[in-house]
């Protein structure tokens, strides 16, 4: 194959082993791939929470970019950073088998949870603060930024009692340690632990060469995730979760809205057959919004800064 693919990715060695893996996927294949690095804005500003940035795509747009102005010809992302309206000729190629969906709990020792003064756990993801309060109410939860390196060497050097993780991105760099703690409680974020890959919508090269690595399963189970999302969010950040899993020719969903604090939340779950997938997540998401989650979303957005 005489053209290269150039495959866009953010410098992380997260994101690095992700687009690594589509690069081995393909040349399997017999296409020629090379990787070229971006740098997007939540990686430069290492600091400021993520809400306060305007959290959707803040670590996609780049890519975006360089993919729309032919600088790269593929996009590789964690998909649940991926907004779920995509730019005007850009589509999605592929999804890759998903991994761990779990969020877990990286401490240095869990005599916290027996004791009855307030602890402090770090988490910059708005969706985790307020499932954590929901079951901790007297705790406090700190902003914490960074690539997985960086928040773990944070948790290193500060007093909290612990930090909450994806453990997929853990386990693809084995940097998942033997302490932690499974947040089997916790609804993911919806996509979480899938990997997704972005193209124009007129190449037809990078779409012939990453049909074969699309795991269908992961293709349904994120779409119903990100179509519940989409309807709910209504363009603004909110603590939302969504796991939908495959059992057969049966899907189990778990979905929820909290408010920002924690408090309040509103829960949905639902099992359904596979062959009826297609619009659940929007049915689930309207659902939810017609009992209370209209008005719970409208509080989200006026407490939100900015």
């Amino acid at each position: 194959m005489s053209k290269v693919l150039r495959i866009g990715t953010r410098d992380s060695e997260l994101a690095l082993w992700q687009a690594n893996q589509v690069k081995n996927g393909i040349e399997k294949q017999g296409f020629s791939a090379e990787l070229v690095p971006v740098k997007s804005i939540g990686d430069r500003n290492q600091e400021q929470p993520l809400y306060e940035m305007g959290i959707t795509g803040i670590f996609t747009k780049a890519l975006d970019v360089a993919l729309i102005n032919n600088e790269i010809d593929i996009a590789v992302h964690s998909m649940k950073d991926v907004p779920t309206n995509l730019p005007k000729g850009v589509v999605q190629a592929a999804v890759l088998p998903r991994a761990n969906t779990e969020d877990i709990l990286l401490h240095h020792g869990t005599n916290f949870l027996k004791s009855e003064e307030p602890s402090t756990i770090a988490t910059g993801s708005l969706r985790r603060k307020a499932q954590w309060l929901h079951k901790f109410p007297n705790d406090k939860v700190v902003n914490l930024r960074g690539n997985v390196n960086t928040r773990m060497r944070k948790l290193d050097e500060n007093p909290w009692q612990g930090a909450i993780f994806a453990a997929a991105g853990l386990e693809r760099i084995n940097l998942k340690p033997e302490k932690h703690l499974s947040l089997d409680w916790m609804i993911p974020a919806p996509a979480q632990g899938a990997m997704v890959v972005l193209v124009k919508e007129n190449d037809e090269l990078s779409q012939q060469a990453l049909q074969k690595l699309n795991d269908r399963e992961s293709e349904i189970t994120t779409h119903i995730e990100r179509q519940f999302l989409n309807i709910l969010e209504g363009g603004c950040t909110a603590p939302i979760g969504a796991n939908a899993k495959i059992d057969g020719n049966n899907i189990h969903f778990e979905g929820a809205i909290f408010s920002l604090d924690g408090k309040k939340h509103l829960h949905a779950e639902e099992d359904f057959s596979v062959k009826d997938f297609e619009n659940k997540g929007k049915d689930l998401a309207k659902k939810l919004l017609s009992s209370g989650g209209d008005e719970l979303m409208k509080q989200i957005k006026a407490n939100l800064p900015g």
